[in-house]
């Protein structure tokens, strides 16, 4: 069974081109969370579609950012598809795990996602070992100054 996914973020969007294009792939149910972030967790219509998929179900959206609310959390949610047997079709961005080239794509996508944030890890910590360097201490300051510790002393003698 074909089933789609729609999400728009704010109230004031429309779900009406997803939708259409939803059907015009041959999805048979249509799930939707309107208003709802994808950086939320929580996505009534999402939580229930991945209830109901099925081995042999191939779930479409209408762009692959719909899904996810991160390269991580997508890459886990089409893993979740391939050992549950599930499909996964991204209109918009020609993604098509249903064939090899399709499941290729999407895991040198998902390679290069890993890659940059790996980069982006490098590049703070060296930051952060400079600014060490340099004599900067990191992280929140201290709850009591050295001049608040000997005023609190004073006070209990």
């Amino acid at each position: 069974m074909q089933i789609g996914y729609a999400r728009v973020s704010t109230i004031d969007q429309n779900l009406d081109l997803q939708i259409e294009a939803l059907k015009s792939a041959g999805c048979e149910k249509i799930y939707e969370d309107e208003g709802v972030s994808g950086a939320k967790a929580s996505r009534p219509g999402l939580e229930e579609l991945l209830k109901h998929l099925q081995r042999g179900d191939v779930l479409i959206v209408w762009k692959l950012d719909r899904l996810g609310r991160s390269l991580r959390h997508l890459i886990d949610l089409i893993g979740m598809f391939e050992e549950r047997g599930i499909g996964f079709t991204s209109l918009s961005d020609g993604i098509d795990t249903t064939t090899p080239l399709g499941k290729l794509f999407f895991h040198i996508s998902g390679a290069f996602g890993e890659y940059e944030r790996n980069l982006i890890s490098e590049r703070t910590k060296a930051g952060m070992e400079a600014a060490r360097a340099r004599g900067v201490r990191l992280g929140r300051p201290p709850k009591l100054t050295a001049l608040d510790k000997l005023d609190h002393q004073s006070i209990d003698t």
